[in-house]
């Protein structure tokens, strides 16, 4: 299946800074951000954030079934990216060593790591139903879309949830 697509990255990226502005609460910033982001991507089943508290990720505000609440550093695809502040994007999650299969009908994830100051804060988590939905043109403008929450988080007061 062709990834063709209907995101203009750029002004998605615009949507976020105009979205959260002056905002200073990040509750509310995330609930947004995420919501934003389930309306305007194509070919998803899940997307949401997991807070790093301590050793592991926590779910926090997400669009989709219920999901893993708890996620090991190094463990799975989330765990992985949170451990090495590297993006994931995995074609087939059930070829994934580790896999942590919340929701059967994902094949495919994208899990972006969120860097504020230096220290990692949590990741973006975005799941589909089908293989291979994610290209290297969705990785960089979902990274630079992030690169955009960060700041606003940073303008902020630098908290996270």
């Amino acid at each position: 299946m062709s990834n063709a697509r209907n995101v203009d990255y750029r002004l998605l990226k615009e949507q976020t800074e105009a979205l959260l502005g002056s905002e200073p609460d990040a509750l509310a910033n995330t609930a947004n951000f995420i919501a934003l982001l389930h309306e305007n991507l194509d070919r998803i089943n899940w997307i949401g954030i997991y807070v790093l508290r301590g050793d592991e990720l926590v779910l926090g505000p997400f669009q989709g079934k219920a999901a893993c609440v708890r996620i090991p550093l190094g463990r799975g695809v989330c765990g992985v990216a949170a451990e090495t502040r590297t993006t994931q994007r995995v074609a087939d999650v059930h070829a994934f060593d580790g896999h942590i299969a919340c929701d059967p009908a994902s094949n495919s994830e994208l899990v972006v790591p969120l860097v504020v100051a230096e220290r990692l804060v949590g990741v973006l988590d975005i799941d589909s139903p089908y293989y291979d939905r994610f290209d290297a043109e969705d990785q960089r403008g979902i990274e630079a879309v992030c690169a955009s929450f960060v700041r606003r988080l940073e303008a902020n007061g630098g908290s996270f949830i």
